[in-house]
């Protein structure tokens, strides 16, 4: 709808893409204590940025498309045409880019791990994995830093062809073939 709150969600959005994303991943988890409340916060705080500008030119560019108007000049509330019509056309590029988000997500947080500024030694990390635990393991059975590795990345690759998968089960493009 535009007005202030697009304004500050657009400055919002300005002032944390000019910052180095890994310098401010650092920098929060520097600050905070280590622990998954920690880790939320840098993944909510740095994660939001590249879904917020797809969604937001998505819609922009379903407004003013014939079906919106349409829907606009039978009567359709605000509600009903960003929710029953928008919004389904605007999901399936969403969903991939979540997906993507993902990924990123567990590669932030096994990299932190791996800097001993991730999540608390009790609990299990692939990072911490490679990092000063997996390190005294190196020199007697290197081979064993093979599965942490692997194990990211097929959690990284299995999360991007799931986000494909539903983005070709839920795109109202794609539901006649």
């Amino acid at each position: 709808f535009g007005g202030w709150t697009d304004a500050a969600l657009e400055w919002l959005y300005n002032v944390l893409t000019s910052l180095p994303y890994i310098l401010l991943i650092l920098a929060v988890a520097a600050v905070f204590s280590r622990g998954f409340a920690t880790i939320i916060l840098i993944l909510g705080l740095t994660g939001w940025t590249g879904v917020y500008r797809l969604v937001r030119a998505e819609y922009l560019k379903h407004t003013e498309r014939a079906y919106v108007r349409a829907a606009q000049a039978l009567g359709a509330s605000n509600a009903a045409r960003m929710f029953k019509h928008i919004l389904p056309n605007v999901m399936a590029p969403y969903i991939v880019v979540a997906s993507a988000g993902l990924s990123g997500a567990i590669l932030v947080e096994a990299s932190l791990s791996f800097l001993g500024m991730g999540v608390p030694p009790p609990a299990p990390s692939w990072g911490r994995m490679l990092s000063v635990e997996g390190m005294r393991f190196f020199e007697t059975a290197s081979w064993m830093a093979i599965f942490p590795g692997i194990f990211i990345s097929a959690a990284v690759f299995g999360a991007n062809l799931f986000g494909d998968a539903l983005r070709d089960v839920l795109d109202p493009k794609l539901r006649g073939r």
